[in-house]
């Protein structure tokens, strides 16, 4: 028994460092495929699109779950880290901070229509490859179109927080390479492409988040942009190590306790590798930037939902029967349509928070008793 549970306690252990060194290797590697993006002269509002709109975290442990042949444990963490973001993030920042803002109706749209190929796809029993190929095409022109739209809106909202300073240095540079025009009183000022309407990334947006990885990241700010592309490909190595310990001690914790893959990662691993999602949803609210939580919001979902699935399915052919029809999807369902309509409303109250905290304990405790 003292055996069992000192092998118990070495593989909690060995979970808990695979986890927080996946973490901490994609921070570094955000950072560094940033700096050298900027030190090579690749638009620094780009990348933060597209790093906005991928959840690193969860794609490398759901492949990586995926590719030892856990696909349970790897859908698992897709719908735990989708309703962590919906319900706990959403709802926390509603019982705490209530905020009003007006979101795009494109973007409500967006939430309620990109689950729906994939939960078509689940009716059939199996995810199969050629569906995960199907999931992964999607997300590309759903992640241009962002893009485009956000080009020509006043208030950008898929922007990576962990990216934000790059950015604005990298706006910061361009600016000062344009030419500038007199304003009549002989001074003058940088020609900012797009009028009044770019004054949204002329200022500050740096979040100082109270739980910020970034504090444990290298500094690579003035480091060269190859040298940051070689931090970039050792963070993958890190990441790979990581989450390959995270898995294998998933594996034989579940075992041990007796309870499925599915349940594990949609709870347990979900929780512990999404608590940066909490900070970047409820952090922007609290320093009157609801936007940026919004877009937090949309761009994990839409990368959940699209691509996330498919890169799994391409890896594992996914089992779609059982717990994931009658408790993930429609707790997952249930949580999208409270945000939405909050969103719709353009107030996320104490109330809507109250209920979608709710939601969440009563799928922890569905994953366990149902």
């Amino acid at each position: 028994m003292v055996a069992a549970e000192v092998e118990i306690g070495l593989f909690v252990g060995l979970f808990l460092l695979g986890v927080g060194l996946v973490i901490w290797c994609v921070e570094i590697f955000i950072d560094a495929v940033a700096q050298s993006a900027v030190s090579l002269g690749i638009s620094g509002f780009f990348l933060a699109v597209i790093l906005a709109g991928v959840d690193l975290e969860n794609a490398v442990l759901g492949v990586t779950a995926a590719f030892v042949a856990l696909p349970d444990l790897a859908i698992g963490t897709v719908f735990g880290e989708s309703l962590f973001v919906l319900a706990v993030a959403v709802g926390i920042a509603g019982l705490f901070v209530p905020f009003e803002i007006d979101v795009p109706r494109a973007y409500l749209l967006l939430l309620l229509l990109v689950p729906l190929p994939v939960f078509a796809m689940s009716l059939d029993g199996t995810i199969e490859l050629q569906h995960g190929a199907v999931l992964v095409a999607v997300f590309v022109p759903l992640l241009a179109y962002i893009f485009w739209r956000e080009r020509r809106s006043e208030t950008i909202y898929l922007l990576s927080e962990a990216v934000q300073e790059v950015v604005d240095a990298d706006l910061v540079e361009e600016a000062s390479e344009r030419p500038r025009a007199s304003n009549g009183d002989g001074a003058t000022e940088a020609a900012v492409e797009g009028g009044d309407g770019d004054e949204r990334r002329s200022g500050p947006l740096e979040l100082d988040l109270d739980l910020d990885p970034d504090e444990f990241v290298p500094e690579l700010e003035h480091r060269s942009g190859l040298f940051a592309l070689g931090v970039a490909i050792l963070s993958i190595v890190g990441m790979t190590v990581g989450s390959l310990i995270t898995v294998v001690s998933a594996e034989r914790m579940f075992v041990a306790f007796g309870i499925s893959g599915l349940a594990f990662g949609a709870t347990v691993l979900s929780f512990i590798a999404s608590i940066e999602e909490l900070a970047l949803t409820v952090e922007p609210v609290r320093q009157g930037r609801p936007h940026l939580a919004v877009g937090n919001v949309v761009g994990s979902t839409m990368f959940y939902m699209t691509a996330n699935v498919g890169l799994i399915a391409l890896l594992h052919p996914i089992d779609t029967s059982g717990a994931v029809m009658t408790v993930h999807w429609p707790f997952f369902a249930a949580c999208l349509l409270v945000v939405t309509a909050m969103l719709a409303r353009s107030r996320v109250t104490r109330l809507g928070g109250a209920t979608l905290v709710a939601l969440y304990v009563v799928y922890w405790i569905a994953n366990y008793t149902w």
